[in-house]
């Protein structure tokens, strides 16, 4: 099989449509992005998820997040089940050196982890941002990082040591191809940049917030020109696919090339995303598409330009390639869908769109926080509709004077919303217990426990090997009294009795799947549930000794 090109994907965290010079922003300063894309290829309606988690997820897998086991961001919503083939893993099969640098998102207990998923290399941060919870007490100097699952200290600021390491990794590959994902954290909040970085800004008389997201953009910018210096260098850029693009809309307000909306909105401002390529073997140069692409297609074109036929995977994209070819074909006439909101039940109608060669149709948009959202049966809630090609600001509503075309793009979302939810049934991916993959393993509640009404049930798991465990329980203090440290399992409670201060007891678990919780109850004192972004509550959990003992040997709580 002839030998494909290398690949870079480098993703951005929160950076928006407007936050580049080439898309009229005359305040931020990106001359290596700008003249990447001037020279390239640049997509002007890139379509995302509204928060990150889901377009990681499409980005890897080319299918629509709903179908992955990923549903959002946390509290359970953000774990790809490990049965899902990614593009690491694809490349991975035909050749390819794998890599990724900075962030995941997309679970970190296995099999999820990037390990797990194809990538070889891998130094990454975990949870959604540096000093999220697992991650907390973090920094973005000198961060706390898991290289192949094993935590270490980077030295220097985080965006500096992603690109310094994905740098080494094409260094080193050699004349193997290779794979790079360099998912930068940046300018995700919190807005830590050495101050250097922020000055500038300041001078130009913008707000703080805005100064510091420039800031961290500036050194995206130039890191990334250093990165494109190596390949030349290398004399590999000709036959190296290079594509950056953001994840989703800003977090903040600020200049946005009049996209209406940001983050976790399916208004434009939120959804459509910066998005910029480079293969200049291919002669795919100083091109502007107008096209409706996504982040569904990534995973199909990048595969297709290794050798693989998309054909062979389950994927809902389809490949750039002929669009960049003159040969839109599919591309015109399909409609794209965009749809994410808290919980971890989607519910049909809350915040989505459907994207379409004229029509845009807007189901219910501001209900992404809404964890309990119902509408009766027979009815969808706010329905707006806008001409997009006449009105890329979503100013004027005509859903009142086209009900048929509201009908038409109905009827699309409902056959797209029965489809994925046909895949999974919108059941996260589940964590693994007891396997040798990962022993310990980390459960934390914020980010990977199940919940309901915002307080976690506990972690849906399955239990590789009956056998005992050592349970440890996170986050107590000194100070904390005794009480009984309890495990739910399959429905049956067990405790056991720990003193003041005291963290683990063990028990003996046996194989099976079902929703594991765990706590410490101070005696005489109720239940306290946290549903905050902390550690309370948080478990290591150890298979330690061989499968001998039965569940109920141990004292009924």
């Amino acid at each position: 099989q002839a030998r494909g090109p290398n690949v870079v994907v480098i993703l951005t965290d929160d950076q928006g449509w407007g936050d580049v010079g080439v898309h009229g922003n005359e305040a931020i300063e990106t001359p290596f992005l700008d003249r990447f894309a001037k020279a390239g290829v640049g997509f002007d309606r890139f379509y995302t998820s509204p928060v990150c988690s889901p377009t990681r997820a499409s980005l890897m897998t080319g299918r629509y997040f709903y179908r992955t086991g990923v549903l959002h961001t946390s509290r359970g919503g953000a774990k790809m089940s490990g049965d899902e083939t990614t593009l690491a893993e694809a490349l991975n099969s035909v050749g390819y050196r794998t890599g990724i640098f900075g962030k995941w998102h997309l679970g970190d207990v296995y099999p999820m982890r990037p390990i797990d998923q194809g990538f070889e290399v891998s130094l990454v941060h975990k949870a959604g941002g540096i000093g999220q919870t697992p991650d907390r007490d973090n920094a973005y100097m000198n961060p706390l990082l898991w290289r192949q699952g094993v935590p270490e200290r980077g030295e220097g600021y985080c965006t500096d040591v992603f690109f310094n390491e994905a740098i080494g990794f094409i260094q080193q590959s050699g004349n193997q191809p290779f794979f790079l994902y360099l998912a930068l954290n940046a300018p995700h909040t919190p807005l830590e940049v050495p101050e250097p970085w922020v000055e500038p800004f300041r001078r130009k008389g913008l707000d703080e917030t805005t100064s510091r997201v420039y800031a961290m953009i500036a050194n995206v910018d130039e890191n990334f020109g250093r990165l494109l210096a190596t390949l030349d260098r290398l004399g590999i850029r000709e036959d190296t696919v290079v594509l950056f693009l953001g994840d989703n809309g800003p977090q903040q307000a600020r200049f946005n090339g009049g996209l209406r909306g940001r983050k976790s909105s399916v208004y434009e401002g939120g959804v459509r995303s910066l998005c910029f390529l480079q293969w200049k073997a291919k002669g795919f140069m100083g091109l502007r598409v107008s096209h409706r692409v996504a982040d569904i297609d990534v995973f199909p074109s990048l595969i297709e330009a290794a050798g693989l036929e998309a054909e062979a995977f389950a994927v809902d994209g389809l490949s750039l390639w002929p669009l960049l070819s003159e040969r839109p074909g599919a591309h015109q006439a399909r409609s794209l869908f965009v749809q994410c909101h808290r919980g971890l039940n989607p519910t049909r109608y809350q915040n989505a769109a459907v994207i379409g060669p004229r029509w845009k149709l807007v189901l219910n948009e501001g209900s992404f926080a809404k964890e309990t959202f119902r509408l009766p049966d027979s009815d969808t809630g706010k329905v707006e509709l806008f001409e997009l090609g006449n009105d890329p600001g979503e100013k004027s509503d005509r859903a009142g004077g086209r009900p048929e075309v509201v009908a038409r793009l109905l009827g699309q979302y409902q056959a797209w919303f029965d489809s994925v939810e046909a895949s999974r049934n919108f059941v996260p991916g589940e964590m693994v217990v007891g396997s040798d993959a990962e022993n310990p393993l980390r459960l934390c509640r914020y980010q990977d426990g199940q919940f309901v009404d915002g307080t976690s049930q506990g972690w849906p798991v399955q239990v590789a090997r009956a056998g005992w465990y050592e349970v440890t329980v996170l986050g107590r203090r000194q100070s904390d009294p005794a009480g009984h440290l309890i495990v739910s399992w399959q429905d049956r409670s067990r405790w056991r009795w720990i003193g003041q201060a005291e963290t683990s007891a063990r028990f003996w678990f046996p194989e099976g799947k079902g929703l594991l919780d765990i706590w410490v109850q101070d005696d005489g004192v109720g239940r306290i549930r946290p549903g905050d972004n902390s550690e309370t509550g948080d478990v290591l959990i150890e298979r330690i000794g061989l499968p001998v003992g039965r569940w109920g040997d141990l004292v009924d709580g």
